[in-house]
């Protein structure tokens, strides 16, 4: 069984960050066909029921807790294309898929969008994610899951802060589901690093953590101890975007938190290295198709009264 470093699953947790979590409760009837989204990152959590997923989810891991001893069992051989109530999984919409109720089902379902479009996280996931006796190994979780989202049609009106709460509830689960493979020994050997690549690994925290430094391919070639050629090929290949194109990413997901923060654009375009106001308005704007004061009136927080 793969042990997971317990710093490195809390850096992995501590760097998520939602801009959407909003949960829905949906009901399903045996035999009917329920299309997950692609492109979109995916958490499921079966409340009543049982389903099955098209392609098949396949060979995975599997956690199951012993009722009477409370024991944890862990089978990396074992199947999960059967899921039933207390059941979680997660998809990162790499491919079409769709699940078929069983029984008559109830899922809860949250559709998730990160702060940061640089997030390590996707890279560092399998496609399907599934954690079987979830309420089990993670109960408080699993009981947040139950009661997130609106069963059925059920109309309710919104109220000041629900954006914000639905988000944090969703958060709450993911981080749970995350935790829960990665801790009990579902996560491959390495994990959680970007490539398996200690090399690559080192240049991509160098860049988070000093996202306005003058990053040349040369300077970046140099921490990942290669050749400038042989580094931006492999950083293409490993990250998919080349490594000017990853800078800029991260600089204006880090532009967004400091504009949410209340920062100027000056303060900004400083911190994160642009020569001037106007270099950082445009590439935050070729990425947006926002203006810097446009992105922070238009994702402004109400303040409830």
């Amino acid at each position: 069984m793969v042990t997971v470093d317990a710093d490195a699953l809390s850096n992995v947790l501590g760097a998520v960050d939602l801009r959407v979590g909003i949960g829905r409760r949906t009901s399903v009837a045996a035999g009917a066909l329920l299309p997950i989204p692609a492109d979109t990152i995916t958490l499921v959590y079966i409340a009543e029921g049982a389903v099955e997923g098209h392609p098949p989810l396949g060979d995975g891991c599997r956690l199951d807790v012993d009722p009477d001893s409370q024991r944890l069992r862990v089978d990396t051989k074992a199947r999960h294309d059967r899921l039933v109530a207390g059941d979680a999984f997660l998809t990162l919409g790499r491919s079409p898929f769709v699940l078929e109720a069983q029984d008559d089902t109830s899922l809860m379902i949250a559709d998730i969008e990160l702060a940061d479009a640089a997030s390590p996280l996707p890279a560092l996931l399998p496609p399907f994610l599934t954690v079987t006796g979830f309420d089990a190994v993670e109960p408080a979780a699993a009981a947040l899951a139950l009661n997130m989202g609106v069963l059925g049609d059920t109309a309710m009106p919104a109220r000041q802060g629900d954006p914000i709460i639905c988000r944090m509830m969703a958060t709450t689960v993911l981080l749970s589901v995350i935790r829960a493979w990665a801790a009990n020994g579902c996560a491959p050997t390495g994990w959680p690093s970007l490539s398996n690549d200690p090399f690559l690994d080192r240049v991509v925290d160098a860049i988070r953590e000093e996202p306005g430094r003058d990053w040349t391919v040369e300077r970046l070639a140099g921490i990942g101890a290669m050749s400038r050629s042989t580094f931006a090929e492999r950083f293409r290949s490993t990250v998919g975007r080349s490594p000017a194109d990853y800078v800029t990413e991260v600089r204006v997901d880090a532009a967004k938190r400091m504009l949410e923060a209340g920062r100027s654009v000056s303060d900004i375009s400083r911190e994160l290295g642009y020569a001037s106001d106007e270099g950082f308005s445009r590439a935050f704007r070729r990425r947006t198709e926002q203006t810097p004061s446009s992105w922070r009136l238009a994702n402004r927080t109400p303040i409830s009264a």
